[in-house]
Protein backbone atom coordinates (compact mmCIF):
# COMPACT_ATOMS: atom_id res chain seq x y z
CA UNK A 1 0.00 0.00 0.00
CA UNK A 2 2.87 2.68 0.82
CA UNK A 3 4.50 1.66 -2.78
CA UNK A 4 1.42 1.99 -4.64
CA UNK A 5 1.09 5.70 -2.55
CA UNK A 6 4.62 6.61 -3.52
CA UNK A 7 4.30 5.60 -7.17
CA UNK A 8 1.08 7.73 -7.12
CA UNK A 9 2.15 10.75 -5.51
CA UNK A 10 5.85 10.91 -7.10
CA UNK A 11 5.81 9.08 -10.43
CA UNK A 12 2.13 9.33 -11.31
CA UNK A 13 2.60 9.56 -15.18
CA UNK A 14 4.45 6.24 -15.15
CA UNK A 15 2.20 4.57 -12.22
CA UNK A 16 0.26 2.04 -14.96
CA UNK A 17 3.83 1.04 -16.18
CA UNK A 18 5.86 0.72 -12.91
CA UNK A 19 2.27 -0.72 -10.27
CA UNK A 20 1.89 -3.76 -13.27
CA UNK A 21 0.39 -6.94 -12.24
CA UNK A 22 3.84 -8.89 -11.67
CA UNK A 23 5.01 -5.96 -9.17
CA UNK A 24 1.34 -6.19 -7.31
CA UNK A 25 1.35 -10.46 -7.58
CA UNK A 26 5.34 -10.29 -6.65
CA UNK A 27 4.40 -7.25 -3.22
CA UNK A 28 1.54 -10.08 -2.46
CA UNK A 29 3.64 -13.15 -2.75
CA UNK A 30 6.56 -11.34 -0.04
CA UNK A 31 3.59 -11.05 2.48
CA UNK A 32 2.45 -13.97 2.04
CA UNK A 33 5.88 -15.56 2.67
CA UNK A 34 6.77 -13.30 5.26
CA UNK A 35 3.74 -14.47 7.17
CA UNK A 36 4.08 -18.10 5.83
CA UNK A 37 7.69 -18.37 7.48
CA UNK A 38 6.74 -17.11 10.55
CA UNK A 39 3.94 -19.46 11.36
CA UNK A 40 5.82 -22.13 10.36
CA UNK A 41 8.69 -20.70 12.78
CA UNK A 42 5.91 -20.59 15.96
CA UNK A 43 4.59 -23.96 14.87
CA UNK A 44 7.93 -25.90 14.86
CA UNK A 45 8.89 -24.50 17.83
CA UNK A 46 5.27 -25.60 19.58
CA UNK A 47 5.76 -28.63 18.49
CA UNK A 48 8.75 -29.44 20.90
CA UNK A 49 6.94 -27.93 24.09
CA UNK A 50 4.95 -30.31 26.36
CA UNK A 51 1.85 -29.26 27.89
CA UNK A 52 -0.19 -29.75 31.26
CA UNK A 53 -3.14 -31.84 30.89
CA UNK A 54 -5.43 -28.59 31.14
CA UNK A 55 -6.23 -27.61 27.66
CA UNK A 56 -8.03 -24.43 28.15
CA UNK A 57 -6.84 -21.48 26.89
CA UNK A 58 -7.26 -18.42 28.82
CA UNK A 59 -8.08 -15.80 26.31
CA UNK A 60 -10.33 -15.13 23.84
CA UNK A 61 -8.23 -16.52 21.09
CA UNK A 62 -5.48 -19.49 20.02
CA UNK A 63 -1.92 -17.18 20.30
CA UNK A 64 1.23 -17.58 21.05
CA UNK A 65 1.61 -16.16 24.49
CA UNK A 66 -1.59 -17.87 25.91
CA UNK A 67 -0.75 -21.26 24.44
CA UNK A 68 3.32 -20.97 25.91
CA UNK A 69 1.98 -20.83 29.43
CA UNK A 70 0.00 -23.81 29.42
CA UNK A 71 3.71 -25.09 28.71
CA UNK A 72 5.04 -26.94 31.30
CA UNK A 73 8.65 -26.73 29.31
CA UNK A 74 10.91 -23.76 29.05
CA UNK A 75 9.60 -21.62 26.67
CA UNK A 76 12.47 -19.68 26.41
CA UNK A 77 13.77 -20.55 22.88
CA UNK A 78 9.87 -19.71 21.27
CA UNK A 79 9.77 -16.32 23.32
CA UNK A 80 13.30 -16.12 21.23
CA UNK A 81 11.67 -16.95 18.44
CA UNK A 82 8.64 -14.52 18.76
CA UNK A 83 10.96 -11.63 19.38
CA UNK A 84 12.86 -12.54 16.04
CA UNK A 85 9.83 -13.02 13.72
CA UNK A 86 7.86 -9.93 15.63
CA UNK A 87 10.82 -7.84 15.35
CA UNK A 88 11.32 -8.68 11.45
CA UNK A 89 7.81 -8.70 11.11
CA UNK A 90 8.10 -4.69 12.28
CA UNK A 91 11.24 -3.69 11.55
CA UNK A 92 11.49 -4.97 8.01
CA UNK A 93 8.28 -2.47 6.56
CA UNK A 94 9.01 -0.16 8.94
CA UNK A 95 12.12 1.06 7.45
CA UNK A 96 10.98 0.67 3.54
CA UNK A 97 7.48 2.87 5.15
CA UNK A 98 9.83 5.52 6.57
CA UNK A 99 11.58 5.39 3.15
CA UNK A 100 8.75 5.65 1.13
CA UNK A 101 7.46 7.82 3.26
CA UNK A 102 10.26 10.50 3.39
CA UNK A 103 10.80 10.41 -0.71
CA UNK A 104 7.73 12.82 -1.29
CA UNK A 105 9.11 15.50 1.16
CA UNK A 106 12.76 15.32 0.28
CA UNK A 107 11.70 15.05 -3.81
CA UNK A 108 8.14 16.42 -3.96
CA UNK A 109 7.19 16.35 -7.28
CA UNK A 110 5.48 19.73 -7.01
CA UNK A 111 8.14 21.29 -4.80
CA UNK A 112 5.27 24.20 -3.78
CA UNK A 113 4.18 24.46 -0.04
CA UNK A 114 0.52 22.97 -1.38
CA UNK A 115 2.13 20.40 -3.50
CA UNK A 116 4.03 19.34 0.07
CA UNK A 117 1.14 20.26 2.21
CA UNK A 118 -0.92 17.58 -0.01
CA UNK A 119 1.42 15.34 -0.30
CA UNK A 120 2.23 14.91 3.28
CA UNK A 121 -2.06 15.41 3.51
CA UNK A 122 -1.88 11.80 1.47
CA UNK A 123 0.11 10.21 4.01
CA UNK A 124 -1.40 11.33 7.35
CA UNK A 125 -3.90 8.71 7.49
CA UNK A 126 -1.83 5.96 6.11
CA UNK A 127 0.72 6.88 9.06
CA UNK A 128 -1.97 6.88 11.54
CA UNK A 129 -3.15 3.67 10.80
CA UNK A 130 -0.09 1.47 10.23
CA UNK A 131 1.43 3.85 13.81
CA UNK A 132 -1.33 2.08 15.58
CA UNK A 133 -1.35 -1.11 13.55
CA UNK A 134 2.60 -1.40 14.56
CA UNK A 135 2.27 0.06 17.94
CA UNK A 136 -0.27 -2.24 19.19
CA UNK A 137 1.84 -5.62 17.56
CA UNK A 138 4.58 -4.11 19.14
CA UNK A 139 2.88 -3.67 22.76
CA UNK A 140 1.47 -6.88 22.38
CA UNK A 141 4.57 -9.19 21.56
CA UNK A 142 7.82 -7.57 22.21
CA UNK A 143 7.83 -8.14 25.57
CA UNK A 144 8.57 -11.03 28.06
CA UNK A 145 5.50 -13.49 28.88
CA UNK A 146 5.96 -12.72 32.28
CA UNK A 147 5.55 -9.17 32.24
CA UNK A 148 1.99 -8.13 32.52
CA UNK A 149 -1.27 -10.37 33.11
CA UNK A 150 -3.33 -12.28 31.19
CA UNK A 151 -6.33 -9.97 31.17
CA UNK A 152 -3.96 -6.77 29.80
CA UNK A 153 -2.50 -9.59 27.03
CA UNK A 154 -6.52 -9.77 26.44
CA UNK A 155 -7.28 -6.24 26.08
CA UNK A 156 -4.16 -5.64 23.79
CA UNK A 157 -5.00 -8.57 21.56
CA UNK A 158 -8.78 -6.73 21.48
CA UNK A 159 -7.40 -3.89 20.32
CA UNK A 160 -4.66 -4.93 18.17
CA UNK A 161 -7.29 -7.68 16.10
CA UNK A 162 -10.53 -5.81 16.09
CA UNK A 163 -9.92 -2.11 16.83
CA UNK A 164 -7.27 -0.86 14.70
CA UNK A 165 -9.10 -2.64 11.60
CA UNK A 166 -12.07 -1.25 12.52
CA UNK A 167 -10.44 2.76 12.64
CA UNK A 168 -8.62 2.09 8.68
CA UNK A 169 -12.30 2.90 7.52
CA UNK A 170 -12.70 5.88 9.71
CA UNK A 171 -9.04 6.92 9.20
CA UNK A 172 -9.21 6.79 5.33
CA UNK A 173 -12.62 7.73 4.50
CA UNK A 174 -12.36 11.02 6.62
CA UNK A 175 -9.61 12.37 4.04
CA UNK A 176 -12.79 12.76 1.74
CA UNK A 177 -14.82 15.72 1.78
CA UNK A 178 -18.32 14.43 1.22
CA UNK A 179 -17.81 12.08 4.45
CA UNK A 180 -16.79 15.34 6.51
CA UNK A 181 -19.78 16.85 5.69
CA UNK A 182 -21.62 14.32 6.27
CA UNK A 183 -20.28 13.54 9.33
CA UNK A 184 -20.82 17.64 10.77
CA UNK A 185 -24.31 17.81 9.95
CA UNK A 186 -25.49 14.16 11.47
CA UNK A 187 -23.34 15.59 14.60
CA UNK A 188 -24.92 18.48 14.67
CA UNK A 189 -27.98 16.81 14.62
CA UNK A 190 -27.76 15.03 17.53
CA UNK A 191 -28.71 17.14 20.80
CA UNK A 192 -27.01 16.50 23.85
Amino acid sequence: MAYDWYVAICIPLLYNIVMSSKVCSSLMLGSYLMAFSGAMAHTGCMLRLTFYDANTINHYMCDVHPLLQLSCSSTYVNELVVFIVVGINIIVPSHHLCFLWSQPHRHPPHPSMEGRSKAFSTCSSHIIAVSMFFGSGVFMYLKPSSAGSMDEGKVSSVFYTNVVPMMNPLIYSLRNKNVKIALRKTLGKIKY
